[in-house]
């Protein structure tokens, strides 16, 4: 898969299959829509591509700071790599691109950039200027500029009811074991390991402190969860807490990792994390003793759970 990061740097000769849209999480009802986007490309001889926007459009048009997305735009792209796409363009969204109208974006932009041969879009979808296009436009024009157009209807996007907007509020639920069922694979966070206070290491729970770049990347609510990373080309299991620490009156959110049976100095490494199950609420206990004995207990019924392979 080649990635392109502008629609203006995007040459082909070949005709293409085309699908358009945000994609986060590239679940599983996404992962359907790209691979028969992929099969059909292949059989006319045309090249496959997916055309996304960064920032999402509502960062820019509503200056929306708290829209969280289950991919960065990093981990979307290695997810996308797996699909067998010819092209993924990373356009990026403004003001200025938004003022497009229904039909510059389909003349401008998908026929004469993208030479586009079949356009392969969601149900309900909206675009150009205003969110004026639809499927009933887009079907006069692809007769107009003689390319075709494909709805995937909603029950074959939403198999199981699969949405990113249900993904995202399962893992801000802490209901991990049906995020990862309807992505195909475990949702993970991406940081950095940086100092903290070292609390951990004076009660026999040495952690990592992770910190994540992306401020839109979605954090699942606080909690202590089983995690696993593959460090070193080792698979290596742990404990994950996220939130304030209150039984020492933290003041800050933090996303701390207790590797099992790791010694080693992660400092300035980046991790990739993976959730495995949600374990128990954050809560502030009465002292760090106290503290130190649920821990223990954590990391037995975490262990268990890796026994017996239940998550």
């Amino acid at each position: 898969m080649k990635v392109i990061n502008s629609i203006f740097n995007f040459n082909s000769i070949q005709k293409t299959y085309v699908t358009i849209g945000t994609f986060d999480g590239v679940h599983l009802g996404h992962q359907k829509v790209i691979k028969k986007l992929v099969e059909d490309a292949k059989k006319d001889n045309s090249k496959s591509v997916l055309l996304t926007f960064f920032p999402h459009p509502r960062m820019v048009l509503q200056k929306d700071s708290s829209i969280k997305l289950i991919n960065t735009i990093e981990e979307k792209t290695k997810l996308l790599e797996k699909t067998g796409l010819d092209y993924l363009i990373i356009h990026p969204f403004s003001k200025d691109f938004a003022e497009l109208t229904a039909l510059n974006f389909t003349k401008n932009i998908l026929v004469e950039k993208l030479n586009i041969s079949k356009l392969v879009i969601g149900y309900d979808h909206h675009f150009g200027k205003n969110r004026e296009g639809n499927i009933n436009q887009l079907t006069k024009y692809s007769h107009k500029f003689n390319f075709t157009v494909e709805e995937i209807k909603a029950q074959d996007i939403n198999d199981v009811n699969i949405s990113s907007t249900k993904i995202r509020e399962a893992l801000q639920n802490g209901n991990i074991k049906t995020a990862n069922k309807y992505l195909g694979y475990n949702f993970s966070i991406f940081g950095k390991v940086v100092k903290g206070n070292q609390l951990g290491r004076s009660i026999g729970f040495p952690t990592a402190n992770i910190k994540i770049e992306e401020e839109y990347k979605l954090i699942p609510k606080t909690g202590v969860y089983l995690v696993k990373s593959i460090i070193e080309d080792e698979t290596v299991y742990g404990m994950m807490n996220i939130g304030n620490r209150p039984t020492v009156n933290g003041k800050h959110q933090t996303i701390e990792v207790f590797y099992f049976n790791f010694n080693e100095n992660l400092y300035g490494k980046k991790l990739n994390i993976e959730f495995l199950h949600f374990i128990r609420e954050e809560k502030k206990f009465s002292s760090i003793n106290e503290l130190t004995e649920q821990l223990k207990k954590d990391e037995e019924t975490s262990k268990n759970i890796i026994c017996n392979n239940l998550y």
